[in-house]
């Protein structure tokens, strides 16, 4: 599995546009039959800042979405958008999804 995690730091009066300017990038990319999982956070330390955690079921499904038409037009969208250039981690893991957490479990009451 290709896990990427990036880091968008947004300009300060784009803050609020920038969840509905990749919302079309999103639903695409979520429909793409190698994506693992596509989730958009917003830090509680900078307000300006957006994290997007993204899986590939394979190298190819990666390579398939960085050439697909939606990848290239929300790249472009995003450059009127960010402050900086955004922080990544791009990595091949094993496994296929989100495992469960054995420290934490949720008690009885």
């Amino acid at each position: 599995m290709i896990f990427i995690a990036v880091k968008f730091t947004v300009r300060s009066e784009e803050r609020d546009n920038w969840l509905p300017a990749v919302e079309d990038f999103t639903r695409a990319t979520r429909a793409e039959p190698g994506n693992v999982f596509f989730e958009w956070s917003h830090s509680v330390e900078n307000p300006d800042q957006y994290v997007l955690l993204e899986a590939f079921a394979s190298p190819e499904a990666g390579e398939a979405h960085v050439k697909s038409q939606h990848f290239v037009a929300a790249m472009d969208r995003m450059a009127d958008l960010v402050a900086e250039t955004p922080e990544i981690i791009n990595v091949e893991v094993p496994g296929e999804g989100w495992s469960r957490m054995a420290e934490v479990t949720p008690r009885s009451r």
